[in-house]
């Protein structure tokens, strides 16, 4: 009994104190060899492979790592050029830069600013506290605030002290004279690029290359250190050109009286100079101060002088009669009835204003005969017309080196039909832009050649192209003198003192897809002195209201005050001994 009660006491103890796996069948756990030695060597080479790659990265190759924490800390800043200045002809300066500043900040930081300092920064940035706050609640590291801030204004900035703002130097483009250049001039945008006129054409001269600077930064955007790595900005270069500042106010004062004396839409003018092509003055109204651009409508930046095209009506007439002169097929004297002031092309009526009776050339330009110079250009083939058109520049591409030059429209002389033929020849079915005009009464001016025409002053003298001969110039400008005498349609183009010959035309503007007899555009091309031509000038009202709003009564005389005022100005002689201006109460009107 005690043998076998000790040998179940033992059983229980030995159970109770747990059986090894070795000794279980079931409990024992038998791994290969080649198992343990596999999952050491993976955990071997995984540290090796980790030792190797740390060794490599801090000892062998560590221009990632480098690069990385440069590009926490380093900054390259740009150093801005300084862009050119633009000066007149004789040196006065039309647009320079000003020195200003860029506001910048760090929205996590400036946020935490005093609320007293958040207004007094937005009060000095001259904008709402609230859209202050919503251009600071971004994710961005960066934020513009507000660009070219005049220097005054950025020290009160600094002296608020806010943590996370800081300012880039930048330029801000001034205009000297405003209103009055700026269609010649134009404008640059906030990145002090060109957007308009000369300042858009010579964008690659003017604008210069920036430089470079490397500093290191801390987290507030402060330069800790500069690294010394410079590069020179290159600064633009000057642009002078050719337009002179007392012509262009005399001109720009002469269209805006105009404008406002015949209660116009719209006016424009140029003068350019018969020897060199120099575009001397070309002037907008309405127009715009370039210094504050806050208003700018698209009226105002209209530079109608050579974007808007029309029909040149009369103005037109002696390039018809020039080119029968040219060819022999009638000379001054040639006489034609216009009896009874009308005739038929093809079925469709052509009149003139008046009944001329019988008339000669000579007569037919001053009195603007639509039906003289119809008749002369049944005498011409239309290529020969079509021809002399493209020769003076009508309907071609512009290269005046002035962006958005219009180019005009003068359909190919195939296409012609007789009553449009005879349309042209007395200026409707093609369009020109005021520039245009006034280029092609240079054939006139320069004794039968035509130069091209430069906004940049010129050093050298032009080569120009003959159209027709100095004979057949001269017999034109006779005629177009006797157009501003008293008994031409220009007659208040008249200058006491000086000898003036010029073409007045009106045209009927298309409303509607037809011409309207309430909406039309008067205006006068003419050259002056004529003993000796100095200037072209081309003169453009549009939409004069009242009871005459022909080119002779509202053109004609603005083109005079023009002239007058050009001519004493540039000290040129004068060339008659007319003191006494005899002008018709109502002047003659040109055919439309």
């Amino acid at each position: 009994m005690m043998r076998g009660g000790a040998k179940n006491s033992n059983a229980r103890v030995a159970a109770s104190k747990g059986v090894a796996f070795s000794k279980s069948p079931v409990l024992a756990v038998r791994l290969p060899d080649w198992r343990s030695r596999l999952v050491l060597f993976v955990l071997f080479a995984a540290f090796a492979a980790l030792a190797v790659r740390a060794v490599w990265l801090q000892g062998v190759s560590n221009q990632f790592l480098q690069k990385q924490g440069k590009s926490r800390y380093e900054r390259t800043l740009e150093l801005p050029a300084t862009r050119g200045r633009i000066l007149d002809r004789n040196g006065a300066v039309l647009a320079t830069s000003l020195p200003v500043r860029a506001i910048w900040g760090i929205p996590e930081d400036v946020l935490q600013a005093p609320p007293e300092k958040l207004r007094a920064l937005a009060n000095l940035l001259e904008m709402p506290e609230t859209e202050l706050r919503k251009k600071l609640d971004s994710d961005r590291t960066f934020v513009y605030l507000k660009r070219q801030v005049e220097m005054p204004i950025v020290d009160q900035i600094l002296a608020l002290k806010i943590d996370g703002i800081d300012t880039r130097k930048e330029y801000k483009r001034f205009y000297p004279q405003g209103e009055v250049m700026t269609h010649v001039v134009g404008f640059t945008n906030v990145e002090d690029k060109g957007q308009e006129g000369m300042e858009l054409q010579h964008q690659k001269t003017l604008m210069g290359v920036a430089g470079s600077r490397r500093v290191i930064k801390d987290r507030l955007g402060h330069i800790a250190e500069d690294l010394g790595m410079f590069r020179e900005p290159h600064q633009g270069r000057d642009l002078t050109l050719s337009v002179d500042s007392k012509l262009q106010y005399i001109a720009f004062t002469s269209i805006k009286n105009a404008v406002e004396k015949f209660n116009a839409k719209a006016g424009a003018a140029v003068v350019l100079d018969v020897q060199t092509g120099e575009v001397l003055a070309l002037a907008n109204y309405p127009t715009y101060n370039p210094n504050d651009r806050s208003k700018l409508t698209g009226e105002q930046l209209r530079n109608r002088v050579i974007t808007d095209t029309f029909e040149p009506g009369s103005t037109i007439k002696p390039l018809t009669v020039a080119l029968g002169l040219e060819t022999g097929r009638v000379t001054p004297d040639t006489v034609f009835d216009n009896n009874p002031g009308y005739m038929m092309v093809t079925g469709r009526r052509i009149r003139d204003f008046h009944n001329y009776g019988v008339q000669t050339v000579s007569g037919i330009i001053q009195k603007s005969s639509n039906l003289g110079v119809v008749k002369i250009a049944q005498m011409i083939p239309q290529q020969e017309m079509w021809e002399l058109y493209t020769k003076v520049g009508y309907g071609q591409a512009p290269r005046f080196g002035f962006p958005g030059a219009a180019a005009g429209r003068v359909r190919p002389y195939k296409t012609w039909k007789p009553v449009e033929y005879a349309n042209m020849a007395f200026g409707h079915g093609l369009s020109v832009s005021l520039l245009q005009m006034a280029r092609s009464y240079m054939i006139f001016a320069r004794n039968g050649d035509i130069i091209p025409l430069s906004f940049v002053k010129v050093d050298e003298q032009p080569v120009g192209q003959q159209v027709i001969s100095p004979k057949t110039a001269a017999q034109v400008r006779t005629m177009l003198e006797s157009v501003v005498g008293p008994g031409g349609t220009a007659s208040r183009a008249q200058v006491a003192g000086y000898r003036v010959g010029g073409k007045t035309g009106t045209a009927e503007k298309i409303v509607n897809g037809r011409y309207s007899r309430t909406n039309n555009i008067g205006y006068f091309a003419g050259i002056a002195p004529m003993s000796k031509p100095r200037f072209i000038i081309a003169v453009m009202v549009d939409d004069p209201t009242g009871p005459l709003r022909t080119g002779g009564f509202v053109a004609a005389p603005t083109a005079a005050d023009l002239f007058s005022n050009a001519l004493r100005a540039a000290n040129v002689p004068p060339d008659s001994s007319i003191t006494d201006i005899i002008i018709p109460e109502v002047p003659l009107e040109e055919s439309m």
